[in-house]
């Protein structure tokens, strides 16, 4: 049992960890202070709710659906776009530049946090389909998915951790003029990743 959970938490780790979109969102959030705990406990709830749907099959009932695929692609890329304008906007706007100001409501957020996790393709391929399949062959598949739930928990959670540590460390304007930037152009080059990878039905 012990072997499974820890395989599933190296899996899932490898696959959560990789820098996207929501981890650049979750980093943002987590830098202006605006309502980040809450953010991490979205990302991980959905990533616990898609993991064990992955586990019942679901995933290869997605993955069969090829105009399903190119849809999520398209809305993904236009709400990833859509964000990195906004962090573009931010970098130039000198009043929003400030940690722990952050002028977006909780109901803002969660619509936010929701969006970026549940149009991104790439967290259905990794949830849902690779650990599906990955865990379904495990001698212990519950403990597998346990494993790679607990891999999303510490990192969200760790990365909001880091992220409030850094925070009232940043004075600089051209500091988060950077961070903002930088965050942007992540969101923007995932958004064009999902474009170039649309397969027409």
């Amino acid at each position: 049992m012990w072997g499974s959970a820890a395989q599933g938490l190296v899996t899932g780790a490898g696959l959560i960890i990789a820098i996207g979109a929501q981890n650049a969102f979750v980093l943002g959030q987590g830098l202006r202070r605006e309502h980040p705990w809450l953010v991490a406990l979205i990302c991980t709830t959905c990533d616990a709710l898609l993991i064990v749907l992955g586990g019942v099959g679901v995933g290869q009932l997605i993955a069969s659906q090829p105009t399903l695929m190119v849809l999520a692609r398209l809305g993904g890329a236009l709400f990833l776009m859509w964000q990195a304008g906004l962090a573009w906007r931010r970098a130039l706007s000198p009043g929003t530049l400030q940690a722990g100001h952050g002028g977006t409501s909780r109901r803002g957020v969660i619509a936010a946090t929701l969006a970026v996790t549940l149009l991104n393709p790439q967290v259905y391929l990794d949830t849902l389909i690779m650990l599906g399949a990955i865990g379904a062959v495990q001698a212990e598949p519950v403990a597998f998915y346990a494993g790679a739930v607990a891999a999303s928990c510490l990192w969200f959670f760790s990365l909001v951790a880091a992220a409030g540590w850094l925070s009232p460390r940043l004075a600089s304007r051209w500091a988060w003029r950077s961070i903002d930037g930088v965050i942007g152009a992540v969101l923007l080059m995932v958004a064009a990743g999902l474009v170039a990878g649309l397969e027409w039905p």
